[in-house]
């Protein structure tokens, strides 16, 4: 008996199409789209001579501070000067009232009128025995007796001239003087007040020189020692021209706004010892003040170089990464493979880390692409040059 098998036409159909679908879904597997290479901006790590600085708080005095004292006691009876304003050399300042000096004066130069007189009658007495004594008309103890008092009265009119000398200085301290070019301060008496004699004002004011200024700081004992060796070593290694340019300008000046001051100093000046009861010793710098922004008074931070890193690694920072204190930055070798590298970390100077350990001269590294890239990614290296603000100066 036959049975006649029936072909159901539309499902071969499908069947067909599902087996030529698979196919080109497996030839497309066998021809994958490979992900293009990402360029990523790379900078070389910089190589330089690196001066390492500290900050230390200072105060700035004037290249030379005056106290106008009151010298004689006395009403004050005028002031000539307007205060915070410039004022010259032998420029009157201030006016103590005079008359009872003059009255002084008077009075030794009428002492030393009566001297003079009792020196012209002991004088006349004594030329008149002189004579007599030869012919031994008066005894010798009558001529010795006119001697002395011959020479009472000339001392005498030495000791009333002394006085009124004395009277007439006096006199002159009633006038106050500037004693050199520069700015005075305010006042620290008014006209009618005493002045002369504590608790009254003593110092009436002070007149300041600042076309120079003079910061004081001080370094202690191990920081002194640090920039002392500093110094020896350069000395050594270095001519004596090389140093002196070095150190011609090794003191900046940091305002208290946080702006850097326009002009170096220098130090001009180092105490004789450690003050036993700090451990600190006081050191003098110089600064030229041109513009007369600096006054006595101010503070501001100065930066001393302490030490120069020959040859020192230096990164930008923003190519470093921190995570719980440890460093690190990103490596392209020379595969363009990127690798997370740790570094340690030295000095921050302003925009660039000091790298002690961890990276080569030669090395290349990651900048401002840190979240486009992993470990292990194969990138197209863009070399770019990183301008350091830090290094410019």
């Amino acid at each position: 008996m036959k049975h006649s098998v029936q072909i159901n036409q539309p499902k071969i159909l499908v069947l067909i199409y599902a087996l030529l679908f698979f196919l080109l879904l497996a030839c497309g597997s066998d021809k994958q789209v490979k992900a293009p290479v990402p360029e990523i901006p790379v900078v070389e790590v910089l190589q330089e001579d690196v001066p390492i600085y500290k900050e230390f708080v200072g105060e700035v005095f004037g290249e030379k501070d005056i106290p106008i004292r009151a010298r004689v006691e006395g009403f004050l009876e005028g002031i000539h000067f307007e205060e915070g304003f410039k004022v010259r050399k032998g420029q009157l300042l201030y006016t103590i009232d005079p008359e009872p000096f003059e009255a002084r004066v008077n009075t030794q130069r009428s002492k030393v009128a009566e001297a003079q007189t009792m020196l012209a009658k002991a004088k006349s007495d004594l030329d008149r025995y002189k004579p007599l004594a030869e012919k031994n008309a008066v005894s010798q103890s009558d001529l010795d007796a006119s001697q002395a008092q011959y020479d009472a009265a000339l001392s005498s009119v030495e000791a009333a001239k002394s006085n009124l000398r004395s009277a007439q200085i006096e006199l002159g301290y009633t006038k106050l003087y500037s004693p050199l070019n520069g700015i005075i301060g305010k006042t620290q008496a008014k006209v009618g007040d005493f002045v002369g004699r504590e608790p009254n004002p003593v110092i009436l004011n002070v007149v300041s020189k600042t076309n120079e200024v003079k910061v004081i700081f001080f370094l202690t004992e191990s920081e002194y020692l640090e920039v002392f060796r500093e110094r020896t070593r350069r000395q050594k290694n270095t001519s004596k021209e090389t140093v002196e340019r070095r150190e011609g300008g090794a003191l900046e000046l940091i305002l208290s706004d946080g702006s850097q001051y326009d002009h170096r100093g220098t130090v001009d000046f180092i105490d004789r010892g450690i003050d036993a009861t700090t451990g600190s010793i006081l050191v003098q710098g110089n600064f030229p003040n041109p513009e007369f922004i600096l006054r006595p008074g101010l503070f501001a931070k100065v930066k001393v170089e302490m030490e120069v890193k020959e040859g020192a690694l230096l990164v930008p920072q923003r190519c470093v990464m921190e995570l719980q204190g440890q460093h690190s930055v990103y490596v392209v070798n020379d595969s363009n493979i990127v690798e997370a590298r740790q570094i340690v970390t030295g000095q921050r100077i302003d925009d660039l880390w000091l790298v002690s350990e961890g990276l080569s001269s030669d090395d290349k590294i990651v900048i401002d692409a840190l979240q486009k890239v992993r470990t292990g990614l194969v990138v197209s290296p863009s070399l770019i040059e990183f301008e350091s603000q830090t290094l410019q100066r």
